[in-house]
This record gives C-alpha cells, sequence and structure tokens, in this order.
C-alpha cells in the first residue's frame, strides 16, 4: 500500500515552490488554482500543515472525497478551512481514473491580517477549527459566489499595488467568510435528519453520563469530551447546537442541569446543598449564583413556590 505523502509550509512562497508554481505576486497572500499545482498536491491521499490560513474550494469529477472512513455524499464544491497549525488530511476515492481537481485556494498569512480587524475577528468563525468531515457542501449558486469572490481578490493583488490594496482584499475575505457562516447555517437545516439524529446521541449520551452518576465525582461533563464521544470538534457541535437550539454546547450543557435541578427541588425532599453535590457543584454558592441566573429565583425561592 502506498504511504500517505505529508507536507508542512511555512510560508506562501515555500508552498508555491513545492507545488511547481512561480513565486508568488505576494508573499503574504496568494489565490492558486488547483489546475496549475503539481499532482502529488492536488489529488490522491496526502496530509499537510500550513503555517498560515487555507481556504480551499474544491471539486474532483466522477469521484469520493473520503475522511477516515465516511465518503461525502455530494457531488457539487466542498469548502474546507484551515487555520496555522492544523493538520488537513484527505483521501479521494473512485472507481474511475482520478481526474484533475477543480477549485482553488486562498492562503493568507498572519502577518497579512496584522493591524486590521481581521486579524482578531478571523479567530471567531468557528468553522476554521472543523474536523475535514465537517467541511462546507456548496449548492452551484454558492460556488459560483465564491469563486467570484476569490477571483475579486487575485485581481486586486495581481494589480498596482497602493495603499488600498490592501484593505480592498481584507473587505472581500471579510465578504467571503460571512458567506461561509451563512452557508453553514443553511446546511446545518437542509442536512436536518443528520443533525437531529447528532442531538439524540448527545441527550443519550448526557443522559447515560447523569445516570451513571459522574456528574457527583466528576462534575459536568467537557465540551471537548462530549465533542469526542460523538466524533466531532467542538465547534462544529456548538455551531450545529446553535442552529438548531439557539444554544451553544456549553449553554445547553448549563440548561441541562437547570433542568435536572428543578425536577429535584419539585419532587424530592433533598436539601439544596445536596443537589448542588449530586449536580457536581463543589459550592453552594456556585450552585445557587446559577440557578438564579437561569431562572430569576433563588433554589429555595423555586422550591417554595410547589408548596
Amino acid at each position: 500500500m502506498k504511504s500517505q505523502q505529508q507536507f508542512r509550509f511555512s510560508s506562501i512562497t515555500e508552498y508555491h515552490r513545492a507545488a511547481g508554481l512561480p513565486a508568488p505576486a505576494h508573499p503574504l497572500i496568494s489565490v492558486v488554482h488547483l489546475e496549475d499545482i503539481d499532482r502529488h498536491l492536488a489529488e490522491g491521499s496526502f496530509s499537510v500543515i500550513y503555517d498560515f490560513y487555507s481556504i480551499a474550494m474544491k471539486r474532483v469529477k466522477n469521484a469520493r472525497f473520503k475522511y477516515g472512513q465516511q465518503a461525502s455524499d455530494f457531488d457539487g464544491g466542498v469548502l474546507f478551512f484551515m487555520s496555522p497549525g492544523q493538520v488537513f488530511g484527505v483521501d479521494i476515492v473512485t472507481d474511475d481514473v482520478i481526474q484533475r481537481p477543480e477549485g482553488w485556494v486562498i492562503l493568507i498569512h498572519p502577518d497579512f491580517l496584522w493591524n486590521t480587524p481581521l486579524a482578531k475577528n478571523i479567530k471567531q468563525y468557528d468553522f476554521f477549527h472543523y474536523a475535514v468531515n465537517e467541511a462546507l457542501y456548496l449548492s452551484e449558486k454558492e460556488e459560483g459566489l465564491l469563486n467570484t469572490i476569490a477571483a475579486n481578490i487575485a485581481q486586486e493583488y495581481l494589480a498596482s499595488i497602493d495603499r488600498f490594496s490592501q484593505s480592498v482584499i481584507i473587505a472581500q475575505l471579510e465578504l467571503l467568510l460571512t458567506y461561509s457562516e451563512r452557508f453553514y447555517q443553511r446546511q446545518f437545516i437542509t442536512r436536518k435528519i443528520g443533525s437531529h439524529e447528532l442531538l439524540v446521541r448527545l441527550e443519550d449520551l448526557l443522559n447515560n453520563y447523569i445516570n451513571s452518576g459522574l456528574l457527583a465525582t466528576k462534575g459536568l461533563p467537557s465540551v471537548a469530551f462530549i465533542a469526542e464521544s460523538l466524533t466531532i470538534s467542538p465547534g462544529y457541535l456548538s455551531g450545529l447546537l446553535k442552529s438548531l437550539t439557539g444554544q451553544n454546547t456549553q449553554q445547553h450543557l448549563h440548561n441541562k442541569l437547570i433542568e435536572l435541578a428543578k425536577e429535584r427541588l419539585s419532587t424530592t425532599s433533598l436539601s439544596v446543598s445536596e443537589i448542588a453535590y449530586e449536580l457536581g457543584f463543589e459550592h453552594l454558592q456556585s450552585f445557587s449564583k446559577m440557578f438564579k441566573t437561569k431562572t430569576s429565583l433563588s433554589p429555595l425561592e423555586f422550591r417554595q413556590s410547589f408548596n
């Protein structure tokens, strides 16, 4: 079996050199067309680490993308996001001869964002931390829109650089990221069967955790633990929950605790301290503060409302 190729690139210039491309027109940002790069970086099985941001739109005719044991169910363009230092791996699976991939990759060095609002705001886009199998599947219309933005970015840095060039490119990047966020919200909704199956698995996981008595001994499970148990990235899980329930994962967990607290306060004779301990709180004050924040009542006031 052929071993998987591994690559690491510390600069965009280094990537261009490895891909058999001319030196980048701008050292800190580049739009690369997949059909122009060497085949070993465009197809097959590989893993790669960039020390810069990457946004890649990829399409392979008569092929399926494969991530681990999961194959995609979409024939259109697929959008991937990588932040510096992430490991990206993909297999392209096909029963036919692999054709040249189509699409583009936007490479953005963090230094290009320096002293712009996007330097900070880019960290707010959770999809840069999604797993590969949580990529964004684009409709034909969505793909065309993002293709236009990528072309605008390339056109701008290939033209004569002036004091407006960076601002124009940053604006185009922000537009691309905003559209991507919108399209992810669409994906959460249109793939609702899989999304709701995930919610069922989440509730089963939490109920099993609670019924096992782990709340009292280990406290509330971490978002990382839950995501790993569901084989999903923490960011994608929170994004999905936010779209379907209006709450991120941490908020969902806290509301689950409050519902348990309400049930015990209204149906048992356990003291508030005993309930707090059972729900994993080391200090009664922490439990009381969270309960009042969520319900506008103290635990005792809530219990008295049932008497």
